[in-house]
């Protein structure tokens, strides 16, 4: 089996002569030319023409389309590091004045508080580089996935790789699968755009990289 090639404008989005031909083949179960057009629709409006993905490289070597998927993190660890020193600092500083004022049982409590501050905050933190990293070259397709301290890696034969819903539904997890392996990835995207970060990645796997140089 081979992965077959899909016509791919200049932006990187398909053609449309392409959306109502991207079915079956490399990607996984035949899909509609809906799901192609939409895609070349999204991934007209990004640069580089990907949604989720980042084209690198050229046909000199190194080429590959990358996606690096992260979780939604509001706080940065210098952040999170200065909120929990302000928060303990308050929290002390209230302690300490009753306790000056008789109050002897304020400042254990301050301490407790400031404890389980800092359990969540460190629970918070192991989980804040948690990462999806797939990167598709011209013969393979490696996918990372980092949560807490253990790491996953997978890689597949580019031609042999399906993509489909894991659990059936396109806001379901996507599963990609090959050769006897098979991992999850899109939790770090919002259920109603993980349809497209697969249909993305069926047009990336049937697009034709480009020439490698001579």
């Amino acid at each position: 089996m081979s992965a077959s090639s899909t016509p791919i404008d200049g932006a990187g989005a398909m053609s449309p002569a392409a959306a109502g031909a991207a079915s079956g083949g490399a990607g996984g179960t035949g899909r509609t030319g809906g799901e192609a057009g939409a895609v070349a629709a999204s991934a007209a409006r990004e640069p580089g023409g990907w949604r989720f993905g980042e084209e690198r490289g050229d046909g000199a070597g190194g080429w590959q389309i990358e996606w690096t998927l992260r979780r939604n993190c509001s706080l940065a660890p210098a952040q999170m590091l200065g909120s929990f020193a302000v928060l303990s600092a308050l929290s002390l500083a209230v302690a300490t004045f009753f306790w000056q004022q008789g109050a002897r049982l304020v400042m254990p409590f301050a301490w407790l508080e400031i404890l389980a501050l800092g359990a969540a905050l460190l629970a918070y933190a192991r989980h804040a580089a948690d990462r999806e990293h797939i990167a598709l070259r011209r013969d393979t397709l490696t996918v990372e996935r980092a949560v807490g301290r253990r790491v996953d890696r997978v890689e597949f034969q580019r031609a042999w790789v399906r993509v489909e819903p894991e659990s059936g539904g396109d806001r379901s997890l996507i599963e990609l699968s090959g050769q006897g392996r098979r991992i999850a990835v899109g939790r770090f995207v919002r259920p109603e755009l993980r349809a497209l970060l697969a249909a993305e990645l069926r047009v990336a796997l049937r697009r034709e990289p480009p020439p490698a140089a001579a």
